[in-house]
């Protein structure tokens, strides 16, 4: 009876100890929730199959809330997240701040060397690559080519703002709710302001001058925020200030948008049958420019990255690993076709006969390889970043301009208000942040 009694004694022990071994490797995985990234929670019996240990739980959010999360977790050291899914921006901020952990020892078979040199310098921080790249993007003009042939106009492969403000008035049918163009209206220095500062480029305009003054007061900001209320205005959808990724996407796939300029990895999408109606009609151009040697295209990747504060960093270097590996590419091609893979990451996709029967894979790739985030301006600036300034605090200041440009859509205020607040609040927190002397 003893022998019994110590037998289930110890079974009880053993279950317990397995069911805290099972806890220390479910690791929570914060990420946005577009397209991509929702595919990925689908195809995830793969990585179980392979790594049976490890379990996962997804925190999907709208992008704006996820990087109010993932920013406030990683800052406060709250360790809520393993796994986070961080842009362009953050990753070297926040590689810089010690608050990342080295991607250095992947396996050999991650193959870091194949990462597009242009993805993984943006996530490279003093010789470590502190994220790795899930997809990565550009921006580019993707129309219907059956109202631009009704309308009686052909899409140049390089278009000018012109051309897309003649298209634009062509291809708008309110009654019909067509809308010549559909573009980022949701305040957010990742939503509405990513697509703006990127067009002001083409026009000239800068964030900053060498002096680190704001440059809102200027013409070229002038321009590019009166043309792109007029555009928005007179040929857009109503409610357009609310209207960030995911809803003009779905706009498109609806037939209800004649253009859209935006991410390069929307392609897969307007082009899915089962999901958009317009599958067969979409063209596709260079982000436009005014001719002064910008295009009004910006440079992203989205990224996944293991912050300090995890205490499971094996586990979640085993996941990262898997999601953003050569492998997963195949995997999602042998499920949904080489069109809908994450583009944007790796030379070996670009260099894959498959791949390259993709109608957009070489205008991704030629608009990617269009954005110098070195050199984001016609003028010299002490900044790099295409789409955003690389610094700290242009999280809150983008944000707060975002939100101005965006009342300025919804007839809140005007472009001259707006500009005017802009100024104003940049000013004040340049100065409060000592850039300003």
């Amino acid at each position: 009876m003893k022998l019994t009694i110590r037998a289930l004694l110890g079974a009880s022990v053993a279950l317990a100890l397995a069911g805290a071994a099972q806890a220390e490797t479910t690791i929570t995985v914060a990420t946005v929730n577009n397209g991509d990234m929702i595919r990925m929670q689908s195809l995830m019996d793969d990585f179980y199959a392979k790594h049976p240990d490890i379990k996962v739980d997804w925190v999907a959010l709208e992008e704006n809330v996820l990087r109010q999360k993932v920013t406030t977790d990683i800052a406060t050291k709250g360790g809520q997240f393993d796994v986070m899914t961080i842009g362009t921006y953050e990753a070297p901020i926040w590689g810089k701040q010690g608050w990342l952990v080295s991607l250095n020892d992947l396996p050999a078979e991650y193959d870091v060397d194949d990462l597009l040199p242009a993805i993984r310098g943006g996530l490279t921080v003093d010789g470590n690559l502190v994220a790795a790249p899930f997809y990565g993007e550009s921006s580019m003009v993707m129309y219907r080519t059956d109202l631009m042939e009704k309308a009686g106009l052909t899409m140049p492969e390089a278009p000018t703002w012109d051309d897309i403000k003649k298209a634009a008035a062509a291809m708008t049918d309110k009654g019909a709710e067509v809308y010549g163009i559909c573009l980022r209206g949701k305040a957010g220095w990742g939503e509405n302001m990513a697509f703006l500062t990127a067009m002001s480029n083409s026009y000239g305009a800068k964030w900053f001058d060498m002096d680190w003054k704001p440059q809102f007061d200027g013409e070229a900001w002038k321009a590019t925020l009166t043309d792109y209320l007029a555009l928005m205005n007179d040929y857009g959808p109503p409610g357009a200030s609310n209207n960030g990724f995911n809803e003009n996407l779905a706009l498109f796939q609806q037939g209800k948008c004649g253009m859209w300029i935006d991410a390069t990895v929307a392609a897969s999408f307007v082009t899915n049958p089962k999901e958009s109606t317009v599958a067969d009609k979409v063209g596709f151009a260079l982000a436009p420019d005014t001719g002064k040697g910008k295009r009004g295209n910006w440079l992203w990747a989205w990224n996944l990255g293991i912050p300090a504060g995890s205490q499971k960093i094996d586990a979640a270097k085993t996941f990262v690993a898997w999601a953003t590996s050569k492998e997963y590419l195949e995997l999602v091609a042998s499920k949904e076709g080489w069109a809908n893979v994450p583009p944007g990451t790796r030379t070996s996709l670009y260099a894959n006969p498959e791949y390259q029967k993709v109608p957009f894979a070489k205008m991704t790739l030629d608009s990617i390889n269009a954005a110098d985030p070195t050199k984001p301006t016609v003028d010299e600036v002490p900044y790099v970043g295409v789409q955003f300034v690389a610094i700290p605090e242009f999280q809150g200041i983008g944000t707060a301009v975002g939100q101005q440009f965006s009342a300025a859509l919804a007839g809140s205020i005007s472009a001259e208000e707006a500009l005017a607040k802009a100024q104003e609040i940049t000013t004040t927190e340049m100065t409060r942040s000592g850039y300003i002397k």
